[in-house]
């Protein structure tokens, strides 16, 4: 009966060992560590910045709307960041701009962009370098098996960036 015991609780060790070997941190602790949305930023100067650099470099303007509390904001953000053909194409054609919703913070320009933040976070905008609004895209329709889904991203941003001035 000792012996099983014994073998009861050598088990239980290695079966935790093998847990704490392999552990990973949660996903949410990892991505919201560092903030990506500045919660003082004016959003309206930013986007006025914004297209005068895109008018210069022939871009279009992709808006983030989110917060930093946002774990699919982070996600989504890291997927710009880390995607080879995503990020490409964000940098050939876009500007991207991260705009901090949080508490009503720039509540005027999710007004003046047709309330997008409404069906949740994150919320994307595209606009021209004329400040034309071209399409309001919600982040759940990039939605994947682990998160988002690259091709539909990169769907997403070939389509727009044939709209690119030149």
């Amino acid at each position: 009966m000792k012996t099983k015991w014994l073998f009861a609780l050598w088990l239980l060790v290695q079966v935790l060992l093998i847990a704490l070997l392999f552990h990973q941190p949660h996903q949410e602790q990892y991505y919201l560590r560092t903030p990506i949305y500045d919660e003082s930023a004016d959003a309206s100067k930013q986007i006025a910045e914004s297209l005068i650099v895109a008018k210069r470099e022939h871009k279009l303007v992709l808006l983030q709307f989110g917060a930093n509390w946002c774990i699919w904001c982070h996600i989504l953000y890291h997927l710009f960041e880390t995607d080879r053909a995503v990020h490409e194409q964000l940098q050939s054609d876009y500007i991207l701009l991260l705009v901090d919703v949080n508490n009503g913070h720039n509540q005027a320009t999710v007004e003046k962009y047709g309330e997008p933040t409404q069906f949740g976070l994150p919320a994307l905008v595209l606009i021209e370098s004329s400040g034309r609004q071209l399409a309001t895209q919600s982040g759940a329709d990039f939605a994947g098996n682990d998160g988002y889904n690259p091709e539909k991203v990169l769907a997403f941003l070939n389509k727009w960036s044939k709209k690119v001035p030149q």
